[in-house]
């Protein structure tokens, strides 16, 4: 580079640029277990070019990262995901996704810091790793919201009997999704924007 001036840094894209009539932002985290479409869902609603942290899995982690059910997949997420979506034109929703396998938990206790809400992933074929991640979120006050992503493969249950299953409170949302259709994802962050806003009406905490 040449430091007389005649060179300068690049700024952001257009595309990247924030809106100039956003007011407010707010940290929104996208947890669950290995394999449940986080990645997806961060690159499908996003609008500006998601940043991945995907590495290409390796025999290493045999033995060590569950894969059931997600065979076919050959990258991992190792640190996080990150994307933007403006709801309104005042309101930005900044996305962190986290990665999935147990080995990489200890990066979640930054990823959760200053986070108003999360959107919990959820799988049909293991529903067993999701009790792990939304302890979490409750230990940390961090309010929630549940999203059946839609595997072809995966068994169809009742809303309600996946309410029981996952030993939800009635009034935490829980819905069906495909993590990798836009007007899917947003309409799940949507339903965590409604709940977060009938929380801050009732006062009402995790």
């Amino acid at each position: 580079m040449d430091f007389n001036g005649s060179d300068t840094i690049p700024g952001p894209r257009a595309e990247d640029q924030l809106p100039h009539t956003a007011q407010a932002a707010a940290k929104i985290v996208i947890v669950g277990g290995f394999g449940v479409g986080k990645t997806t869902m961060v690159g499908s609603v996003s609008e500006i070019t998601p940043l991945t942290t995907e590495e290409t899995m390796t025999q290493a982690g045999i033995g060590v990262d569950d894969n059931f059910g997600s065979a076919s997949k050959t990258a991992t997420t190792v640190a996080m995901d990150f994307g933007r979506i403006s709801i309104t034109e005042q309101l930005v929703l900044y996305l962190f996704g986290t990665p999935g396998q147990q080995r990489f938990w200890f990066l979640w206790n930054g990823l959760f810091e200053g986070a108003l809400g999360a959107v919990v992933l959820v799988d049909t074929r293991r529903l067993e790793v999701s009790f792990d991640v939304m302890g979490r979120l409750e230990e940390r006050g961090v309010p929630f919201v549940v999203a059946v992503n839609s595997f072809p493969d995966a068994p169809r249950y009742a809303i309600e009997e996946l309410r029981t299953a996952l030993d939800l409170t009635p009034d935490i949302p829980i819905m069906e999704c495909d993590a990798r259709r836009r007007a899917s994802s947003r309409d799940v962050l949507m339903t965590l924007m409604r709940f977060l806003h009938s929380l801050a009406m009732t006062g009402s905490r995790v």
